[in-house]
């Protein structure tokens, strides 16, 4: 099968823990035929948006991947808005797809992907989805005004509803985001699915887990009898880390420890430092998306006090009993008891939640035993990525 997996509705960034790097690795590995098509636009080193030049190579999997740039018709800002592009009709048709999977619909440009499918009508189109309106809290009302009644509700929704006739599945990749494709774009109902995002099996292998875990608490001087709690995420505001760790300095219990990875943004920072000189606070700062894993093995808990992030799939796929913050549509890593929520996200709630699972080690098993045995097997992205191409 011949997959093209097209990211040019969002910034395509090599290397990196996201569903548009890992659902082409996937196919790859499973035996497919797989390309990608992308954006100039990029994180670069995954912190500033700037431009790549225009070219085609190859990924570290060896998946042949084009960047093509925005045309020059209107201004740059405009551009970068609705997304047209150079050079689509092209590689489609050099690749010639029997799958063409959207990674995103948000782009003007779509219209020549449904050009090419009205002429190859056996090119099987799915389309997943990341918006919603929960990332756009803290913005001005200009901002939110522009985004929902402009852009998602005249623009977007004219692209989503432009490939639809052709489209077999669109799939949120969260709960709340399955209703965005149909109370945003339109979509039917029949048509939209969730697909979760999840942990990229091929990079850790959990036969080892005993031994990943004795090695990460070594090189941390943890013991094997600590009770290790594990947090990550790009450090804000948002996240509440800086809330858990304040929770965790408040702990008297010498045994219960905290692991904290990630890079905090400047206006935290200073806030993080000083928080991880705590004794039972070990705080590593960036590691890599693959590395993620390793940390998870090695503990007992995952907490997550903010809001969402992939890290809480890839907890729940590696069989972690997690504690989340609440929040509306987004509660699918529960998969049946492996974790619990918390409301208020304050220090007393955090302590409350800890210390409970701490002194309550029956319960913590029954979360790790549903973790294992469910979370496991749903958010795998080896199973994952069989279920976004399956009729």
């Amino acid at each position: 099968m011949k997959i093209l997996h097209c990211c040019l509705a969002n910034f395509y960034i090599d290397n990196y823990s996201y569903q548009e790097n890992i659902l082409p690795k996937m196919h790859k590995l499973q035996g497919h035929d797989v390309a990608i098509l992308a954006s100039t636009e990029t994180y670069i080193d995954n912190i500033k948006l700037e431009y790549v030049e225009p070219r085609s190579y190859h990924t570290k999997e060896g998946i042949p991947i084009t960047r093509i740039p925005y045309v020059s018709i209107l201004p740059h800002f405009l551009i970068k808005k609705v997304r047209i592009y150079k050079g689509i009709s092209k590689v489609v048709s050099e690749f010639n797809p029997d799958i063409i999977f959207l990674h995103d619909v948000q782009f003007i440009s779509i219209v020549k992907i449904v050009s090419y499918v009205k002429k190859h009508q056996n090119v099987r189109i799915y389309a997943d989805g990341h918006a919603d309106f929960i990332k756009h809290e803290g913005r001005s009302f200009i901002f939110n005004w522009l985004s929902e009644r402009v852009l998602h509700g005249i623009i977007y929704k004219w692209c989503a509803k432009r490939i639809e006739p052709y489209t077999r599945k669109y799939y949120g990749v969260l709960p709340i985001r399955v209703d965005f494709f149909k109370s945003v774009y339109g979509i039917p109902e029949d048509k939209v699915e969730l697909l979760v995002m999840g942990a990229d099996d091929s990079v850790f292998d959990l036969t080892k887990k005993n031994e990943i875990r004795s090695s990460i608490r070594k090189k941390l001087n943890l013991f094997d009898d600590d009770f290790v709690v594990v947090t990550g995420a790009k450090i804000d505001h948002r996240k509440n880390i800086n809330i858990l760790m304040k929770a965790m300095h408040e702990i008297k219990e010498e045994k219960i420890k905290l692991i904290v990875f990630g890079t905090p943004s400047n206006d935290i920072k200073k806030e993080i430092e000083e928080l991880s000189m705590s004794n039972n606070i070990k705080y590593i700062g960036w590691i890599s998306s693959d590395n993620v894993y390793d940390y998870f093995l090695s503990a007992d808990l995952g907490f997550f006090p903010g809001t969402h992030s992939v890290f809480w799939e890839q907890a729940v796929g590696v069989g972690l009993p997690c504690v989340f913050k609440k929040w509306v549509g987004e509660q699918h890593v529960d998969v049946g008891g492996n974790c619990l929520f918390i409301e208020t996200a304050d220090i007393k709630e955090i302590k409350e939640k800890i210390l409970l699972l701490y002194h309550n080690r029956s319960q913590l098993m029954k979360m790790k035993q549903v973790a294992e045995e469910k979370g496991i097997p749903y958010f795998s992205y080896s199973q994952i990525s069989k279920r976004a191409i399956e009729d």
